[in-house]
């Protein structure tokens, strides 16, 4: 049983408790400045997810050093978020919401972004993030005849797509189809096809 959702606070933004494991989020639509505290702070929103999260000065700079300064241009870039323990809150270490990965940068980045304290900066080390490998299309899957490439596909598919690339797998095993080289185990011919367990 995973008990993220359990680990959630009653909040109306991502807090760090939450990212016990790092998480991948896509920006969305609506992102937007407001005020807390007196403090003007960027409220972004992210796709499946109902709260915002409003990043410290800091990693708004990492954002800004990566991505630029239009928020609108972020929509649909991806980014991988940790709780970092050693945040302090005052004199209290609460933890915080950090950036470890960005989508849209072709390589590792270095930084220089704020820090607690007047003037203090510290440099922020942030890696690319892989992109992930899109479903399929249905032509795709047909003309297929890669078995490593169907278990990808598999991996990123939503129900249809997963019902025709067991039917394409299906047609693969079937010994007209098969050679030694691609033939798949039984274990992989089970992963692919549950409904004959």
């Amino acid at each position: 049983m995973d008990i993220t959702d359990a680990l959630a606070p009653t909040s109306d933004q991502l807090d760090a408790v939450e990212l016990v494991n790092p998480r991948t989020f896509t920006i969305d639509t609506g992102s937007r400045l407001g005020k807390r505290e007196g403090k003007t702070v960027a409220e972004i929103r992210l796709v499946n997810f109902d709260r915002v999260w409003r990043p410290s000065k800091g990693m708004l700079d990492v954002l800004a050093g990566c991505w630029g300064t239009d928020a609108k241009a972020w929509v649909g870039r991806s980014v991988t978020l940790y709780c970092d323990p050693e945040v302090m809150f005052g004199p209290n270490k609460v933890g915080g919401v950090r950036i470890s990965h960005l989508s849209h940068i072709d390589k590792a980045r270095t930084l220089s972004i704020r820090a607690s304290g007047q003037g203090k900066r510290k440099d922020w080390h942030v890696e690319p993030l892989a992109a992930p490998v899109p479903e399929p299309t249905a032509a795709q899957v047909a003309a297929s005849t890669d078995h490593a490439e169907l278990r990808a596909w598999w991996q990123v598919s939503g129900d249809e797509r997963r019902a025709q690339i067991q039917a394409r797998a299906s047609e693969l095993k079937t010994p007209a189809n098969v050679t030694d080289a691609d033939e798949l185990t039984d274990a992989e011919f089970a992963a692919l096809h549950p409904e004959a367990s």
